[in-house]
């Protein structure tokens, strides 16, 4: 005789005992799951808030998921600590300037400008510029994995480079003030800070869209072995990407509810209420390439060096994009890192040669390398962005004198 079925059985004939098991081991399988699920995301989460470096052991995009999404900061090499009010005034100087120019908008520029304006030009063979980040270190850059500033900031003291000391270079005795690089905006750069050291900051903002055409080729032109340091950040991005009507994925991270979105609307916005204090000088791409001479006597004066004509001359031949592309001093060293096997100090850079010194694109040239739709979605997102102020979107655009607050 067959057995009676159960009215829902998984099959017809199938007895109601079996049905009652499978219900059982499937629920318990799920549960076994489940613990496996929070388990890991309990280590993920731990891992995450105590040794997010080794995320970076990972295949792209997996390591830089988990680092973001445990609430690491973006890119994974960027820290905080230096600026930090109870910590910036034990490293500091009065006069000390911070080059805190935008992402792709003439950081590398103006710290290789200001270190001309500080030596009057009369490092003629760069002998005191070896490197960009050895004569004006990034404090907020990580060198190692693992890094911090605590572990770094000694070792900006101690470390010897082409068998001198560091120090030699960024704190030499005859600078009139010390050059730092920066990428951050106020309220992590303590502008307003009440007393402590009296610190300058430059900062810089460039046309948009120009901004964005920089991205892709910068992202491109890290070196393998630093690509492969931080997790496969930043990807290298095929060159064709710029013609689709989808952005290529460097300017997806910079547009708005992108990982970079405060590179460039977070920095403009930042900055602009800034623009009349007196311990900043906010300049604009634009007019800096359109005026070098005039650009050069202004940050001068601001710094408090005084140049007569033919040192402001020598210091704004110095200063131009010819003069910086012929001496090729910033691929960006990292001399501090302790990533043995995986970072050779002496030998390895950051940047592939003359990476830095590209066209330098004003007034929004850079549209011409995007599709029409492309360059629409970044306008509207400009405008989202920064249409609340109709003064300081036009000048972000277009550069110009703006009123004073």
């Amino acid at each position: 005789l067959r057995p009676r079925c159960a009215p829902h059985a998984l099959r017809p004939c199938d007895p109601p005992g079996i049905h009652r098991r499978l219900i059982i081991m499937a629920t318990t399988t799920m549960k076994k799951v489940g613990k496996a699920v929070l388990g890991l995301a309990i280590l993920i989460g731990f891992v995450g808030k105590f040794a997010p470096h080794l995320f970076m052991t990972l295949p792209f995009p997996l390591s830089i998921i988990l680092w973001a999404s445990t609430g690491n900061e973006m890119p994974p090499y960027f820290m905080t600590d230096a600026w930090k009010e109870d910590e910036i005034d034990t490293w500091m100087r009065d006069g000390d300037l911070v080059v805190a120019a935008g992402a792709k908008s003439g950081t590398t520029f103006m710290l290789y400008c200001a270190h001309q304006i500080r030596t009057k030009g009369t490092d003629e063979n760069d002998d005191l510029f070896p490197d960009v980040s050895i004569a004006t270190p990034w404090m907020d850059f990580r060198q190692s994995r693992g890094g911090s500033w605590a572990e770094q900031k000694e070792r900006y003291n101690t470390t010897i480079v082409d068998g001198r000391p560091m120090k030699e270079y960024w704190d030499n005795p005859a600078y009139p003030f010390r050059v730092f690089k920066s990428h951050y905006t106020p309220p992590t750069l303590p502008v307003r800070k009440e007393g402590g050291k009296k610190i300058k900051y430059l900062a810089m903002v460039r046309n948009g869209i120009d901004v964005a055409a920089s991205m892709t080729p910068f992202y491109t032109s890290h070196s393998e072995k630093f690509r492969n340091l931080w997790g496969g950040f930043p990807p290298a991005i095929a060159e064709d990407s710029y013609s689709s009507d989808t952005p290529p994925a460097a300017v997806k991270d910079i547009l708005p509810g992108g990982p970079l979105e405060s590179i460039y609307f977070g920095y403009v916005n930042s900055w602009w209420p800034y623009r009349s204090d007196p311990n900043v000088l906010l300049f604009h791409y634009s007019n800096v390439r359109k005026d070098l001479k005039g650009h050069v006597s202004k940050l001068a004066k601001f710094l408090g060096v005084k140049l007569n004509g033919g040192e402001l001359k020598k210091v704004t031949q110095r200063c131009s994009l010819e003069h910086m592309k012929s001496v090729d001093l910033f691929r960006y060293k990292m001399p501090l890192s302790r990533d043995k096997g995986l970072w050779d100090a002496e030998k390895n850079h950051v940047m592939a040669s003359g990476s830095m010194t590209n066209s330098g694109r004003v007034g929004g040239t850079g549209a011409a390398l995007f599709s029409d739709k492309v360059v629409a979605q970044w306008k509207k997102a400009e405008e989202d962005m920064l249409g609340h102020d109709p003064v300081m979107l036009k000048w972000a655009r277009e550069g110009g004198d703006f009123p004073a607050v």
